[in-house]
């Protein structure tokens, strides 16, 4: 189980008020601009968060359902697959068997948050501490966000895109943008950088850096190198690859951007669709690797807040115990016997790893001192906690921060399933190695670059028959499952316009494991 509700033992003194924000359950807007009000007064004093400015706006079930629909964005083009999902989950609700989440946050510039008109006074106060300064603080400061994300163009962008498309529609038929769409969302997983590319400089720059080299020339240069003699034919036989490589810059992560950039038969409307799709899978990219720290960051934020609201006396003991019914729920971890085991819930492993890295800030013990000495006994563990939200993701943030009292709390333990042998073997105990082990094989799990295919373009023929070639690097010979990866390369075909190989190579070795081929349908085009 995760750790108790205790509250944190430092805290400013609390200064009681006359009155509370609210009594009972209904809310006016009055009442919520109280609210955020209050929330900002802990946030930014007591806390040191910094956000975005917030823009809160209150949505119906029905615009709830939508905004799961169009995964959350507030303007978005239209797709079949939208609806789908739609009806898919209205479904659900209307049948009770599924609830609507309380709030959903838009990294933007102002921050988007979207509260449910059903919520009830002590919920808008929840979610507006949960939403609008923990998810935005960790919008703003977080390195991968900062990196990969532009908060204040994203809404113009996709105001632009939703209008780009429809033209398009309007122009070319809705049926020939559908298809592009459809194997561009068939292909979004792999179309994202992992990794900063090198930016363009500007024409000061590149100036300086070509009067830097001209120097370093002059300063190595050596009039004998010219006198030696010049050996006939030994240029390499796959130059020309390696030239074909550099300029397509082969091998190359990003497939939509490939496509985007270098297939032959795609129209100028086509490429920008590919370049709208790719841009929305890299605005996303970063809510993938850091899961547990964005909702551990809201689900601490809103724990602080709402404990600092209720010693004030802004909040009553009623809507105090409302805000911990609700509290318990979203952070509850079902042991793995649970029947509603579903996986490590994000929330329950965030808070849990929130409070402990403030426990040992705070009481550590000698086994914090010498498991983090960089941080155990400092005192401020809201400046430890805001560095984390700043500079690490989940698998690093597990590998670095997961102590063994939380592991030992939590009841962590490594199973390996080896399919060589009859039964299952427990990897690790809880001791000094079993700890390391379980920590590394915990973190893991959170790694995206071990769980998403590594799948890259490696070759292609331009004066020959133009085929494309792509290798997935089969980790632990873990190959892709045919059918699925049969019909994503069908729709990767249409794109390039010509057969499509996809080799599974096992990275060690460099052994073919096996190969899937499409070739393009000629009604694409």
């Amino acid at each position: 189980m995760v750790t108790s509700l205790s509250r944190s033992t430092v805290r400013a003194p609390a200064v009681k008020v006359d009155k509370p924000l609210f009594t009972g359950n209904d809310w006016d807007f009055d009442t919520i601009r109280r609210i955020h009000d209050a929330c900002e007064a802990v946030a930014g004093p007591q806390l040191g968060l910094s956000w975005y400015p917030n823009q809160i706006e209150i949505i119906t079930a029905e615009q709830m359902l939508d905004a799961y629909a169009s995964i959350g964005m507030p303007l978005f083009y239209k797709h079949w697959s939208f609806g789908k999902h739609f009806a898919q989950h209205e479904a659900g609700y209307r049948r009770g068997l599924m609830g609507l989440a309380y709030e959903i946050v838009i990294n933007s510039d102002p921050c988007i948050s979207y509260v449910m008109e059903e919520n009830t006074a002590t919920m808008q106060t929840l979610v507006i501490a949960h939403a609008a300064f923990g998810h935005n603080h960790f919008f703003k400061n977080n390195y991968l966000f900062r990196q990969w994300t532009d908060a204040e163009g994203i809404l113009d962008y996709l105001d632009f895109a939703k209008g780009f498309i429809s033209r398009c529609e309007e122009r070319y038929g809705h049926q020939a943008v559908e298809q592009v769409l459809d194997a561009a969302h068939a292909l979004m997983s792999q179309g994202v950088h992992r990794y900063p590319r090198k930016k363009r400089p500007d024409l000061a720059s590149e100036q300086r850096r070509e009067r830097e080299r001209i120097e370093h020339g002059e300063q190595i240069y050596n009039d004998l190198w010219r006198t030696l003699p010049q050996k006939i034919g030994t240029a390499r036989p796959d130059a020309a690859a390696e030239r074909r490589k550099a300029l397509l810059e082969l091998p190359q992560e990003n497939i939509l951007y490939f496509l985007e950039k270098a297939a032959p038969r795609l129209r100028p409307w086509q490429r920008e669709i590919l370049r709208i799709v790719r841009l929305v899978a890299q605005y996303f990219y970063p809510q993938r690797q850091t899961k547990v720290m964005n909702e551990g960051c809201a689900t601490y934020c809103h724990y602080r807040i709402m404990n600092a609201l209720s010693e004030s006396g802004q909040i009553t003991e009623a809507a105090y115990l409302e805000f911990l019914q609700s509290h318990t729920n979203v952070i509850r971890q079902p042991n793995y016997d649970d029947r509603s085991y579903g996986g490590h819930n994000p929330y329950a492993i965030g808070f849990a790893m929130m409070q402990d890295i403030a426990r040992i800030t705070e009481q550590p013990t000698e086994e914090d001192r010498e498991w983090f000495p960089d941080i155990a006994g400092t005192g401020d563990a809201m400046a430890v906690l805001r560095d984390c939200w700043e500079n690490y993701r989940d698998e690093s943030f597990i590998q670095q921060f997961l102590s063994p009292k939380l592991m030992r709390d939590l009841r962590l333990f490594h199973v390996v399933d080896d399919p060589e042998e009859p039964e299952l073997r427990v990897e690790a105990i809880h001791d000094e190695r079993g700890y390391r082990k379980l920590r590394r094989a915990f973190a893991r799990q959170y790694d995206v670059a071990w769980l998403d295919p590594d799948i890259e373009v490696v070759d292609v023929d331009l004066e020959g028959d133009r085929r494309l070639i792509l290798h997935h690097k089969a980790i632990n010979k873990i190959t892709l499952q045919k059918d699925d990866a049969k019909r994503v390369l069908q729709h990767l075909a249409d794109l390039w316009g010509y057969d499509v190989v996809l080799k599974e190579v096992e990275p060690a070795t460099g052994t073919v494991l096996g190969e899937i081929t499409a070739s393009a349908r000629p009604i694409f085009f």
